[in-house]
């Protein structure tokens, strides 16, 4: 009888060593297969700004004023990718309305590790005017938006780290720090709260070089298109100023072909209406 008790005993102490192993391979295996927030970053850049080879969307740009006036906006936006995510990519946007903007193009020529070339051509003066660098931060055709907020910014210049996990609304999500590693932008960080299923931002917070929250950033609806899960809704608040700019893609496309040629500054002024009509 004692002899089967020892027996017992020693068994529970094997299996007990048994289950510890297994608990310390899993715990292992799933630290080693742990993102970094630098993993997270790349994977929703190329979840937002990369998705197919290229894209067309029809856009309404809508600015709200503090007061509850609005003015609106009508654009078709193309871009395309050269290489692979996180490469070159090259954007063109052509304006209807309203009167004051109608006919106006805006280009970037986007490059990874160095400064994008932006042009924006207005047609009220017949001028092509270079973007410069420094003019990133600046606000994109009078929207809360800027124009680096167009086409995103290179992962390098950014330090990130998780600050936590939390859900939003019913999406469970990482939530990032990134702190620019250059003063080059109004801001002194930014917090996104990215999905863990399709990686894309749902939400983004903008604090001042005071540490003060100013803009917000909401991804207001996500629909599948062409397999891709597509923001088609977003919305950007100055919650200094009370302005906010919403903006719907009413129409949206994947991979049809858009030729090489329109992304030059030749077709600024009179860009082929195949492809912003």
């Amino acid at each position: 009888m004692n002899k089967f008790k020892v027996q017992s005993s020693k068994f529970k102490v094997f299996m007990f060593c048994v289950l510890c192993s297994m608990f310390c391979v899993l715990v292992f295996a799933l630290s080693s297969h742990a993102l970094t927030p630098e993993e997270i970053v790349k994977k929703s850049q190329e979840a937002f700004f990369y998705p197919a080879k290229d894209f067309k969307a029809r856009v309404m740009m809508k600015l709200i004023a503090k007061g509850g006036q609005e003015r609106i906006r009508e654009l078709t936006m193309l871009r395309k990718n050269y290489g692979a995510s996180g490469g070159e990519q090259k954007y063109f946007m052509y304006f209807f309305q309203p009167a004051d903007v109608k006919d106006m193009t805006f280009m970037v020529h986007k490059y990874p590790a160095k400064d994008d070339d932006r042009w924006l051509f207005v047609p009220a003066i017949n001028m092509v005017r270079r973007i410069a660098a420094q003019d990133k931060s600046s606000s994109f055709v009078g929207s809360d938006f800027t124009y680096e907020d167009v086409s995103g910014r290179d992962i390098e210049d950014d330090a990130h780290s998780i600050i936590r996990e939390e859900k939003v609304g019913v999406r469970d999500c990482y939530v990032i720090k990134s702190a620019p590693k250059a003063q080059d932008v109004d801001y002194s960080y930014k917090l996104s709260w990215i999905d863990k299923g399709n990686f894309l931002p749902i939400k983004e917070e903008f604090y001042d070089k005071k540490g003060e929250r100013y803009k917000i950033f909401s991804a207001d609806e996500i629909k599948d298109i062409k397999g891709f899960p597509t923001i088609t809704k977003r919305s950007m608040k100055n919650l200094q100023s009370g302005h906010m700019t919403e903006t719907v893609f009413v129409k949206a496309d994947y991979n049809i072909s858009i030729d090489d040629s329109l992304f030059s500054e030749r077709f600024l002024k009179a860009p082929p209406k195949k492809w912003t009509e």
